[in-house]
């Protein structure tokens, strides 16, 4: 797969000197407004373990009637439903002018509904230091430990599709679908809660994003099975994709980590169960010989990949903002469209995303992983704040 196609030097945002890798075709891009959000790769920095830090969801803050966000009086807004189990599309507010209040009242909305849509929007062109402070306002801004990024702002995890770079692709050249479910990097120990991602390049068609209601699909397993489930953690494990990252030539800024989370979590301000596996990062479930495990993680994967009655489908322009919630929600992109010959075209944009807590299952189930420096016994997170 093309990818980085040279190295310079350069310095970082505090001014060190670094090694970048540069993952474009400048030719391709000398005319692009959004040039400063293509992809690069830091090949110096390198970062320690993700510490862990308290977290306060925004959505608890809230007016669970939301009088700020879904303003009555606004005739400009219209709000709908993408379908009755998840997703929320709405027009008429610029996520750019909202108040802290309204903030809040959009965090419990994208718990209560998954992921939510915004229209017509301005946020790509507000520059990266508003886009930061937007972000976290919601949460510890993550850094991707292998990904591409954006100069100068580590935290932006650059999504890019094109002609000139086709690494995002993967290995789905040897697969019969570009789809793969996951809730972004949840092997970490506090994985993230809110996901924004924007767009500013967009095929004519195709490059669409689905998603899967985490809530629905444990809603609809039956009762012994959930009962069975909620006793359990299964293993998020980073190391994968650490290692296929070195393997292809990429930089691994952070060193890779496994969590062992309740495969049934709560969500913090819904209190409502969640199905927390994913096709993408869940390995095994712990405590289960591997036959049962594999058995039982297929059937739940298969759940949550074809279930087309509890997904989305959010289809693009260059002014779409979607932000989701991980906690109860896997998505996909769907890289369906030309990216060679006469009629190639690119996908561009960039995603900032805020940690949340540890994970807590039902009955206080708390995630748990290897320690380092504490003699290889566990650390059980949540008991740490």
């Amino acid at each position: 797969m093309a990818t980085v196609t040279q190295t310079k030097e350069a310095t970082n945002a505090e001014g060190q000197p670094i090694k970048l890798a540069v993952a474009y075709d400048d030719k391709v891009h000398n005319e692009s407004k959004y040039a400063a959000y293509l992809p690069v790769y830091d090949t110096t920095t390198k970062f320690p373990p993700t510490e862990l830090f308290d977290f306060e969801d925004r959505g608890l803050h809230a007016d669970p009637a939301k009088p700020n966000l879904l303003q009555k009086d606004n005739t400009n807004l219209k709000v709908s439903k993408l379908t009755p189990r998840v997703g929320t599309e709405i027009t008429g507010l610029q996520l750019s002018q909202l108040t802290d209040a309204q903030k809040d009242e959009l965090a419990l909305l994208i718990a209560e509904r998954g992921v939510v849509v915004f229209r017509d929007q301005n946020f790509k062109d507000i520059g990266p230091e508003k886009q930061k402070e937007f972000g976290k306002y919601f949460g510890r801004l993550h850094v991707h430990p292998v990904g591409a990024h954006v100069k100068d702002h580590i935290e932006f995890h650059s999504i890019y599709l094109g002609p000139d770079n086709l690494y995002r692709l993967g290995r789905s050249t040897s697969k019969l679908t570009t789809t793969g479910y996951h809730s972004d990097v949840s092997y970490e120990h506090q994985p993230p809660a809110i996901t924004l991602l924007t767009l500013v390049q967009v095929p004519e068609t195709g490059g669409d994003t689905g998603w899967t209601s985490q809530v629905a699909a444990y809603d609809r397993l039956s009762e012994p099975l959930k009962a069975f489930l909620e006793g359990l953690r299964a293993e998020h494990s980073g190391f994968g994709q650490a290692e296929r990252a070195a393997r292809d030539g990429h930089f691994v800024r952070r060193d890779p980590v496994k969590s062992y989370h309740p495969v049934v979590r709560v969500h913090p301000v819904t209190k409502q169960k969640v199905l927390f596996v994913n096709p993408g990062f869940t390995k095994r479930i712990v405590g289960l010989k591997d036959e049962e495990s594999e058995a039982i993680l297929g059937l739940l994967f298969k759940h949550i990949s074809l279930s087309q009655d509890i997904q989305a489908r959010v289809k693009w322009d260059d002014r779409t903002v979607a932000l989701w919630d991980n906690r109860v929600t896997a998505h996909t992109a769907i890289s369906d469209y030309a990216i060679a010959g006469d009629k190639a075209t690119l996908r561009q944009g960039f995603r900032i995303t805020a940690l949340g807590e540890v994970p807590v299952g039902v009955n206080g189930l708390k995630s748990e992983w290897d320690g380092s420096g504490d003699g290889g016994e566990n650390k059980v997170g949540g008991g740490l704040f």
